[in-house]
């Protein structure tokens, strides 16, 4: 019986010992299926931190230009490439649609804003949010004025632009062989964006000279730009404009050349000029110049209707913004080659300036088409 009663001792301690090595098993499948459970939120944070790469907030001033469509394209495409988010906006000419934009890019914590402006007058009081927010702010090829909160401004070099077109001018008359004298009217860009005066000083480097001793007439008398301005580069402007001249002081007259800034304008002035039978045998083309090198322009050019435009390259000026915001935001020095020209009435704006290149029928297709800005057909 005594026998009986140690067996049954033992073999509840075996019993017990087999429970609790079972139970520390179970602990350890426990423990292994924790650390699982967290591998897999680790990876998810992770997942969502890439998914919060830094927003740049892009605001373009219209889509009514190709260019604009373009440049923002352009960006979306560098931006994304290296990493980041992007927020793209087009205000379509309107100074309150671009205001409310931009101020949705900042609530959306955008780090960083890419501002071509409508008017570069009115961000102060966005622009101050945004700094108050650490945002940092690049004006794109228009500059920002009256706002200290304006960090870099990329662009070309856009007094040399009006002193490509002015001298494309002077190429096409013989003027430096002493030809003349020659009718020309001059038209500027909009009296809201400060490119549109560099671009007129620029060309009147040049055209003043011939306007002086004679060789040059502005038979309107209309120069400065608080008389040849185009609100917002409307062709359409640049067109009613063109038809006044044309009634007032060319009944009898033919007009030689036309300083226009912008391919957009250049077409309104052309359809005008086509109204009064300019482009014929017996009343041939003027010398019309133009800027951004648009397609329809282009398509103008090879017709024998525009004679000259100016290329920028909008991929490389979108380049040079993201490496501008990459630079700045992993804190290495920033790349600028100008400090002195853009001064937006608070403070000169560190600047980055490319260069513009003269386009004409000679090498239009060396220049858009064989280094990729267009395709052939696009210019058919």
């Amino acid at each position: 019986m005594k026998n009986s009663k140690l067996f049954l001792v033992l073999l509840a301690l075996l019993a017990a010992m087999l429970f609790t090595a079972c139970g520390s098993g179970s602990t350890e499948e426990a423990t292994d299926t924790s650390s699982d459970t967290a591998a897999d939120t680790t990876t998810e944070e992770v997942s969502e931190t890439s998914d919060e790469a830094p927003l740049v907030g892009i605001s373009m001033p219209t889509k009514s230009s190709a260019r604009w469509i373009s440049d923002g394209e352009s960006m979306v495409q560098v931006f994304t490439e290296l990493g980041y988010r992007t927020e793209l906006q087009f205000a379509e000419d309107d100074i309150p649609n671009q205001l409310a934009q931009i101020e949705n890019m900042v609530t959306q914590g955008a780090k960083v804003l890419i501002i071509a402006a409508i008017d570069g007058s009115t961000l102060s009081d966005i622009l101050q949010k945004a700094h108050d927010q650490g945002v940092l702010v690049i004006a794109y090829d228009r500059l920002i004025t009256k706002t200290e909160n304006v960090d870099y401004y990329v662009t070309f070099d856009n007094f040399q632009v009006g002193v490509l077109q002015a001298s494309q001018i002077e190429t096409a008359l013989g003027l430096k062989d002493g030809n003349g004298p020659f009718n020309i009217e001059l038209f500027g860009g909009s009296p809201d964006d400060t490119n549109a005066f560099y671009f007129y000083d620029g060309a009147m480097s040049i055209l003043q000279p011939y306007i002086d001793n004679g060789q040059l007439v502005v038979q309107s008398g209309q120069m400065g730009m608080d008389k040849v301005s185009t609100l917002r580069w409307d062709g359409a402007v640049a067109q009613a404009r063109m038809d006044n001249l044309l009634s007032a002081f060319y009944t009898d007259k033919r007009v030689d050349a036309v300083l226009a800034p912008y391919d957009g304008l250049s077409r309104g002035i052309i359809s005008s000029l086509k109204g009064v039978g300019y482009g014929t045998e017996d009343q041939p083309w003027p010398v019309i110049t133009g800027q951004d090198a648009e397609v329809a322009s282009i398509k103008q050019m090879i017709a024998g209707e525009q004679m000259f435009t100016v290329f920028k390259d909008t991929r490389e000026l979108a380049k040079q913004a993201a490496t501008m915001v990459d630079a700045a935001l992993k804190g290495e020095e920033v790349p600028i080659n100008d400090t002195s020209t853009y001064n937006n009435e608070v403070k000169v704006v560190p600047s980055f300036l490319l260069i513009p290149y003269s386009v004409d029928i000679n090498n239009y297709f060396e220049i858009l088409v064989t280094s990729g800005y267009y395709t052939e057909d696009q210019l058919k």
